[in-house]
């Protein structure tokens, strides 16, 4: 069962977009330098491909003469995890104003890539290239994807300073603020950097909203620390003070009217008997809102092809049903592994590429084919859907027990593993893997597409148009992939679906089993006092 969803069309009804809403942050190390007094001024701007065309979404704010910026700007996409987002990222010295225009701005480098693949690596660093492929020197792009649709809070808050230090000699400080979420590992993430207030001690900065997912995980209690600068024109920028808080801490602060802290500078702490600070940093507002415009494929929804429909099955439970009620006829207890993939479960909410549909991962089969449609079923108010469409976890799962069974050096048990899945595969390099790994087992892979996304990749898999091979090159040992687009045998009758699913599977079996010059166990030859004897 994969946890994608497709926006599907019922006649003379638009559907609302069955999308996830991800935030992308982005950082660059060791840029191109191409101003010959200061260091270049970047700026990162965003591009979507539709019907073969790049088009311009967004762009970063420009910061000042750095060659390793980390930008405060955060694009938030929707995130269809059935489609191909195919994205590009462009980098610029900028020497405008940070518009959408880039005719004036020098190009230092670029990466393509889908929305897809940085989902499912959440954090993806990549060289930039510039025009006709070439590396622009050691330069590297690093995207960090949020998913915020399962949480929809928003938070707006509002900072202001009190005598803050003087660190210019001719004029008064530059301030600025930036606020970090401090994650498990203990590294420290850019939430926000406030604007440049000039020659001013006790500066008022413009109100931001952040989403809580990007704040603090929505944990309230995570670590969030807050840093003030003056502002240098060549990038540096000297360091005022700081302060660790949380966003229950400022809740509580802001309700009693005392949300102030000292802004510490810890050298000074140090070295000065009498410091008490150098300046005091207030929260001036806080606000929190819920933002219901984003639709999370929720399966009560009619525009997911997990609806439960009590009248008529989805199409999900038509294609089990009618695979799944011949497969059982040739398993001797019935019984069978029913996993999921692409969903985040309980009691955590973290996404999981291979869990048990019953969610007992000490036993996940269930009872007959009955017995996986009720589990289904009642797993799908409990996940929330989401993606990638990551099937090599899955393959390599039930890989594992099909190599036990070949070391028994028995022809007893063959594994066919249905994958029943609604979204293009994004971990195609892993699943190829997987697959040539897997033709020498005793396993067949059958995959069926439902809905209506463009599976010509998936054709790939399927070794009837040539020999399967891995990323590194090695050929599949034998074919072992059925691929089937539901859609179109969806008005068939099941024994016809079932035909045409299962085609190949008894001529795997026999390959297989001639290979390893395995005879079934009914036809071995059996020692007796009358001599040997063979059954038919």
């Amino acid at each position: 069962m994969s946890g994608d969803s497709e926006r599907a069309v019922a006649p003379g009804v638009v559907p609302a977009p069955c999308a996830s809403k991800v935030e992308l942050r982005l950082s660059c190390r060791h840029l191109l330098d191409r101003d010959p007094l200061t260091k270049s001024d970047p700026s990162v701007v965003l591009l979507q491909q539709a019907q073969g065309q790049w088009l311009q979404v967004d762009r970063t704010e420009v910061v000042k003469s750095s060659l390793h910026p980390v930008f405060s700007k955060v694009f938030t996409i929707d995130y269809y995890f059935e489609e191909v987002q195919k994205l590009r990222f462009e980098v610029y010295d900028t020497h405008g104003p940070s518009g959408l225009s880039c005719q004036d701005d020098d190009f230092l480098g670029g990466m393509e890539c889908t929305l897809g693949q940085i989902v499912a690596q959440k954090k993806m660093t990549r060289p930039l290239l510039l025009r006709f492929g070439r590396n622009a020197g050691k330069s590297t792009i690093t995207v960090i994807a949020e998913d915020i649709s399962g949480n929809n809070g928003y938070v707006e808050l509002s900072f202001q300073a009190r005598k803050l230090d003087d660190k210019d000699l001719f004029s008064k400080s530059d301030p600025f603020l930036e606020l970090y979420r401090v994650n498990d590992d203990g590294s420290e993430q850019l939430v926000y950097r406030t604007e440049v207030v000039k020659n001013n001690l006790n500066p008022v900065w413009d109100p931001f909203k952040v989403s809580l997912n990007s704040l603090c995980s929505c944990e309230e209690t995570r670590p969030l620390k807050c840093l003030v600068w003056d502002y240098d024109s060549r990038g540096k920028h000297d360091f005022i003070g700081d302060f660790t808080t949380t966003f229950a801490e400022m809740q509580k602060a802001f309700e009693e009217e005392q949300a102030q802290w000292d802004c510490v500078n810890a050298k000074y702490k140090q070295k000065k008997r009498n410091y008490k600070n150098s300046g005091v940093v207030v929260l001036a507002d806080l606000k929190v809102a819920i933002d219901f415009t984003a639709s999370n494929g929720d399966p009560r929804n009619s525009c997911s092809l997990h609806h439960i429909n009590p009248y008529q099955p989805n199409e999900y439970l038509r294609a089990l049903v009618a695979v799944g009620e011949v497969c059982q006829d040739y398993d001797s207890d019935k019984r069978f592994s029913a996993l999921g993939f692409g969903a985040r479960i309980p009691p955590k909410y973290e996404v999981s590429h291979d869990f048990a549909i019953n969610f007992n991962p000490e036993d996940d089969e269930c009872e007959g084919i009955q017995g996986v449609v009720e589990a289904y079923q009642n797993c799908l108010p409990k996940v929330q859907l989401y993606g990638p469409t990551n099937v090599a976890p899955i393959i390599s799962k039930v890989a594992r027990m099909a190599a036990a069974e070949e070391r028994t050096g028995e022809a007893s048990q063959y594994y066919i593993l249905l994958i029943l899945t609604d979204g293009v595969v994004t971990d195609m390099s892993d699943t190829r893997e997987a697959i040539v790994r897997a033709s020498h087992l005793p396993m067949s892979v059958i995959i069926v597409g439902v809905g209506n996304a463009d599976f010509t990749d998936m054709q790939i898999l399927d070794g009837d148009d040539g020999v399967l091979r891995s990323p590194r090159g090695e050929p599949a040992l034998r074919d072992i992939v059925q691929f089937v687009p539901f859609r179109e045998l969806k008005n068939a009758s099941p024994a016809a679906l079932a035909k045409c699913v299962l085609a190949e599977v008894p001529k795997q079996v026999v390959e297989y089993y001639s290979h390893k010059e395995l005879p079934p166990r009914s036809l071995g030859v059996q020692t007796g006092g009358a001599g040997p004897s063979s059954a038919p």
